[in-house]
């Protein structure tokens, strides 16, 4: 039978300084996890919480002149800031310093005692604060802790041990079926098997912050021990309801605490072990892991306050879970406005403003069936892979703009293909639901539904549509640079749609290519020196179709295009190509477009867009580029 309860946890963090956003992926993966198993009807319990008994917090307050408990009550509610600023579903947030905590702690430490898989003796050994953990010289690259590139303490102290030794048997047989993916297994499995498997030491002698030793007030427990506990301590009078956990999700770095250590203490005081462990990778900068330690952090509530919460999130689910993956506020900036704003936010958008004009009209046949969708999404969130599933989401949405622009209901008037493209949007959004919530949430209001599993299998009720809100506004970013066009060039502030501000237009309807420019766009800065690559691949460069060319009404020579780029609808772009080809020529085109453009009003009609074309001798002749080999509309140019 069916399990009906599910029990997911992140790890905790340090409190040692404000949260990075490698914590918000983590949070943000076990939340869209916890979203979609509420969708399937299951009772879910999801904590996630800090680490504030760290021996590094104790460093990092004395660092700031701060008491401890002032320090890490700080910084514990920035974290809890940070869930609800993430509009994160967590049933609880746990502090490791609670007095409940600590009793559940010590009544496991106790159990590990009364088998005899603790006892006491000396270590001496190397002592990476920053992990609080001991390493062998084996373990170091380049004679520093590999997680955050500082030199080992050698230390030597009286200590209490645990028998890690006594579980190797039972771990090399568990850790294949516990930890995902099956790449981290093998590290685990090889390690093990290279190094053997030692006894750890599971205290620390004379520290004055954390949790006491059973009957030795001379000692507190490992923070490792004490930690891990807390997917226990965190569940309080639900223990017995939710244990074991379904799902552990936690980063890389401390796979081993979660394959190895956890499941062996599990075993020793007498635990049903949990079912698995999702390992993550990491977010990097340029190549380089985000860590507080290493200086390179990227601050997720400062991303919070300048975008919604929906449009982070998905920014971050679109990272890979299990290989390491760049991220950056321009990477956040993209997907917004490519992904959210331009296909789903437009779609939603449209179709809502003319099911508001001409009503809906329910129709038998499908065009638009998403049962193989949910099947396929159901396998992607099943193997963990969030990124994969929104891909396969947005492949859908493609699907629906495609018929919408195929079918003209503007022109047509016809309600059931309205009706056939809401139902379309219903069955997104339910899908997209634990992944953007709260734009999920806003679309089932504009269509009248409920965010249910349930709802797939429902036809969408005929009912009273109004305009939807904007769902996800395009950002824009300033930058000082000159533009060419076939007629002139444009100079000036400009935003990261290269919106002419506070400048003359002489002409921009065509983007020019200098054979002189080192990159195919002739594009410099105010200064007159050449434009750093960066600047120039801010421009989002699409294959288009021409689909009609008309002759502008008060410019004899513009064209009015009427440009598919895959998006939907079809964008109206002007452009001075009449001195060159006739309408004839034009028209079934392939061409590369600027499609993140500003409007832009030439003389009366507004143009969405720039065609990316070649420039000969003094405008002599205008030839705009073609694709080298017969490429889908809307793929991009890179």
């Amino acid at each position: 039978m069916a399990k009906s309860n599910f029990y997911i946890t992140t790890a905790i963090d340090y409190v040692n300084a404000k949260p990075h956003i490698g914590h918000a992926f983590e949070k943000a993966l076990a939340d869209t996890l916890a979203r979609w198993q509420r969708l399937q009807g299951k009772k879910v319990y999801f904590i996630t919480g800090v680490d504030e008994n760290a021996q590094k917090n104790v460093l990092a307050a004395e660092k700031a002149g701060v008491p401890v408990k002032e320090f890490v009550d700080k910084n514990a509610g920035l974290f809890i800031e940070l869930c609800k600023k993430l509009d994160l579903s967590n049933d609880d947030f746990i502090r490791t310093t609670a007095k409940q905590h600590a009793e559940v702690v010590q009544s496991i430490v106790k159990k590990m005692i009364a088998v005899k898989d603790i006892y006491k003796g000396n270590y001496s050994g190397l002592y990476c604060v920053g992990c609080e953990t001991y390493y062998t010289e084996k373990d170091l690259v380049n004679g520093k802790c590999p997680e955050h590139k500082t030199v080992p303490e050698k230390r030597t102290e009286e200590a209490y041990f645990f028998k890690l030794s006594k579980y190797k048997n039972q771990l090399l047989k568990l850790i294949p079926k516990y930890v995902v993916p099956l790449s981290r297994a093998n590290e685990i499995i090889v390690r093990i098997n290279d190094d053997g498997l030692n006894d750890i030491c599971v205290s620390r002698k004379g520290a004055s912050w954390g949790i006491n030793f059973p009957d030795d007030i001379n000692f507190k427990i490992w923070v490792w021990i004490d930690a891990l506990i807390n997917y226990i301590s965190g569940l309080k009078e639900k223990e017995k309801q939710y244990w074991p956990a379904d799902v552990h999700v936690v980063g890389k770095g401390i796979n081993w605490f979660h394959s190895v250590i956890w499941p062996a203490l599990l075993l020793s005081a007498g635990y049903k072990l949990p079912e698995k462990l999702l390992v993550h990778g990491y977010l990097n900068v340029g190549g380089e892991k985000i860590s507080k330690s290493l200086g390179n952090t990227i601050d997720p509530l400062e991303l919070l306050n300048k975008y919604s919460s929906d449009a982070v999130r998905y920014a971050l689910l679109k990272s890979s879970v299990f290989n390491d993956t760049d991220f950056s506020e321009e990477i956040l900036i993209q997907r917004n406005n490519n992904e959210l704003a331009n296909k789903l936010g437009n779609l939603v958008s449209r179709v809502s403003t003319l099911a508001e004009i001409y009503g809906l009209e329910s129709c038998a046949k499908l065009k638009l069936d998403s049962k193989l969708l949910v099947k396929k999404v159901n396998v992607c969130i099943a193997g963990y892979e969030f990124d994969k599933a929104l891909s396969e989401i947005f492949a859908f949405i493609d699907l629906i703009n495609e018929y919408v622009q195929a079918k003209k209901p503007w022109e047509t008037q016809d309600k059931k293909v309205l009706w056939v493209s809401s139902n379309a949007i219903k069955d997104v959004a339910i899908l997209l639901s634990p992944f953007i919530p709260s734009a999920a949430d806003k679309i089932s209001k504009v269509f009248n539904f409920e965010i249910a599993l349930s709802e797939l299998d429902k036809p969408l009720k005929v009912s009273k549509i109004k305009k939807a809100e904007i769902l996800f506004k395009k950002v824009e970013l300033a930058q000082n640079v000159l533009v060419k066009g076939s007629g002139g060039v444009v100079s000036g502030k400009v935003d990261e749609k290269l919106k002419v501000k506070s400048a003359r237009v002489k002409s921009a309807s065509v983007l020019s290519v200098s054979k002189e420019a080192p990159v195919a766009g002739s594009i410099e800065p105010v200064s007159s020196s050449k434009v750093p690559f960066a600047d120039f691949a801010k421009l989002d460069l699409r294959v288009g179709k021409i689909l009609e060319v008309n002759d502008h009404p008060k410019a004899d020579k513009l064209y009015v295009l009427t440009v598919d780029l895959g998006e939907g609808a079809p964008r109206t772009i002007v452009a001075g190509l009449k001195k060159f080809y006739s309408k004839e020529e034009l028209v079934g085109k392939k061409a590369v477009f600027v499609a993140n453009l500003a409007p832009a009003n030439l003389r009366g009609v507004e143009s969405n867009g720039m065609i990316l074309a070649a420039v000969e001798g003094n405008d002599e002749k205008v030839v705009f580029l073609l694709p080298e080999k017969d490429l889908k509309i809307g793929s991009k140019v890179e």
